[in-house]
C-alpha cells in the first residue's frame, strides 16, 4: 500500500455574503471531492492546534510528523534549499519577492505584477553582489515573483527582523537586530546595504525596461523576509521507513521536503499560481504513483494565491479546476489517499486565519462515516472529528500497518 498526502495550499476560507454566505470550497462544482468525502472518513484539522495562524512552512512540517515549534528556524532555509542552492550549517537564509519601488522608494507592488518572465536574468544581477563585508550573497529566483537570498560567512545570525511592510504604500523596513549580538547587529545592517543596493542593480535592467515599456511593474528591487539557519532534521524516509517523494510547485515546500530528503518531482508548467499547468501536475501525480515510491506529499498552490488576491471568483475556479484533476487521481489504486489544506485563506481576510481545514481519507478498511460533501462544515460531522496536522502521519502510518505498537 502507498499513502498520499495531498494538500490544497489555502483551500480553506470563510462564508461570504456574496456566495450566499457559503464558502468558495462550499460554492465550488466538486463532484469528484464530494464522492471521495462518501467513500471515506471525514473530519477537520487545525494544522498546529485550534487558532493558530499557521504558515505554509509550519503547516507541511506538522504534516509531516516534526515538530514546528522545534525543527523551524525560519522560512528562509527552505525556500533557498527548495529551489537548489546547496545551503550549508552556518548560512543564514531569506525568502524574497521581487517587488516594484517608485522613485521615491515607496512599494507600489510587492510581487512585481506577477512576474513570470526574466527573473533568471535578474537574479544573476543580485548573485554576487560585492559588498565591504567578507559575506558571499547567493541569490536566485524561484517560481513567479519568488525569490532567495543566502549569507555566507563568518559572525553572522537569524536574529533579525524583516524589510517586507506586508503592505503596498510603504517604505521597505529598516532590518533590525533581534538580539544585543554583534552577529545580529552585523547581518542586519548587510542586510540593508543589500536592498540598498538591489534597487541600483535593478532599476535599469533591461528586463526592467522593456517591462515597464509595456505596460508592467518592473522588478526593481529585492525584499527579503523570513530569516533562518539551517535545520537539523531526522530524514523523512528513516523516521517512518518510507520511500517519499514530493510533487510541489513552490520553492518553499520543495526545501521542506529537499531538507526532510524526499526526491523532488519537477512539473512543467507548475507556477504556483491559479495560472500552474493543472494536466501536467495530474499526469505527474499519475505517473509517480506507478513507481516505486510508497509515500507521496502533493501540494497545489493556486487557492492560496487567489485567497491572498481577494478573488473570490478565481478561487472557486480553480478549485472546481482541482476537482476534476481529483477525479482523475481516485483512479490509482492500492493508496490511502489523503486530502487537505495546509490552512485557510479567506478571501475577506486574504491571509491566513486559525480555522481548520477540511480532511478525508480513502482506501481500504477505512471507516467510512455519513459525510457527502467534501468543505469546511460538512466534513465537521464526519468520523475523524477534530485532529491536528501532527495527528496525520500516525494515523496513516496505523493504516498502511507501519506503525509500531506503543506498550505490551
Amino acid at each position: 500500500m502507498k499513502g498520499i498526502i495531498m494538500i490544497i495550499d489555502g483551500m480553506g476560507d470563510r462564508p461570504i455574503k456574496e456566495l450566499g454566505y457559503k464558502t468558495p470550497l462550499e460554492a465550488a462544482l466538486t463532484p469528484n471531492m464530494d464522492k471521495m468525502a462518501e467513500n471515506g472518513i471525514c473530519g477537520i484539522m487545525d494544522p498546529i492546534r485550534p487558532g493558530i495562524r499557521a504558515g505554509s512552512d509550519t503547516s507541511h512540517i506538522s504534516i509531516l510528523g516534526y515538530n514546528p515549534y522545534e525543527v523551524y528556524t525560519g522560512r528562509g532555509p527552505f525556500e533557498a534549499a527548495g529551489v537548489g542552492v546547496d545551503v550549508l550549517p552556518g548560512d543564514i537564509a531569506f525568502r524574497c519577492n521581487f517587488s516594484t519601488v517608485d522613485d521615491k522608494g515607496i512599494i507600489t507592488d510587492r510581487r512585481a505584477g506577477r512576474i513570470r518572465d526574466g527573473t533568471q536574468e535578474i537574479a544573476q544581477t543580485i548573485n554576487g553582489m560585492e559588498l565591504e563585508e567578507d559575506v558571499q550573497v547567493i541569490f536566485k529566483e524561484s517560481t513567479g515573483h519568488r525569490a532567495v537570498l543566502v549569507l555566507r560567512g563568518k559572525g553572522l545570525s537569524d536574529q533579525v527582523s524583516d524589510a517586507d511592510p506586508k503592505h503596498e504604500g510603504k517604505n521597505p523596513k529598516k532590518v533590525v537586530a533581534l538580539d544585543d549580538t554583534e552577529e545580529a547587529k552585523k547581518t542586519a545592517d548587510i542586510l540593508n546595504k543589500v536592498v540598498a543596493k538591489s534597487y541600483e542593480l535593478l532599476k535599469d535592467h533591461p528586463i526592467n525596461i522593456k517591462r515597464i515599456e509595456s505596460g508592467e511593474n518592473p522588478a526593481n528591487i529585492i525584499i527579503p523576509r523570513g530569516a533562518g539557519a539551517v535545520p537539523k532534521v531526522e530524514p523523512f524516509g528513516e523516521k517512518y521507513g518510507l520511500n517519499p517523494v514530493c510533487i510541489a510547485e513552490t520553492g518553499l515546500i520543495k526545501g521542506i521536503a529537499s531538507i526532510a530528503g524526499m526526491q523532488l518531482i519537477d512539473i512543467p508548467g507548475a507556477t504556483g499560481g491559479i495560472d500552474t499547468n493543472l494536466e501536467n501536475i495530474k499526469n505527474g501525480i499519475i505517473e509517480t504513483a506507478s513507481k516505486d515510491y510508497d509515500f507521496m506529499l502533493i501540494n497545489v498552490d493556486g487557492a492560496d494565491e487567489a485567497g491572498h488576491d481577494g478573488e473570490m471568483e478565481e478561487k472557486v475556479k480553480f478549485l472546481e479546476k482541482v476537482d476534476v484533476v481529483i477525479g482523475e487521481l481516485m483512479k490509482i489504486e492500492d493508496v490511502y489517499f489523503i486530502l487537505t489544506a495546509d490552512h485557510s485563506t479567506p478571501i475577506s481576510i486574504m491571509d491566513h486565519t486559525g480555522d481548520p481545514v477540511p480532511i478525508v481519507i480513502t482506501g481500504p478498511e477505512v471507516r467510512v462515516d455519513d459525510v457527502t460533501k467534501f468543505n469546511e462544515r460538512s466534513t465537521s460531522k464526519g468520523g475523524l472529528c477534530r485532529i491536528r496536522g501532527n495527528n496525520i502521519m500516525d494515523i496513516l502510518m496505523d493504516l498502511m500497518n507501519r506503525s509500531t505498537k506503543f506498550g505490551a
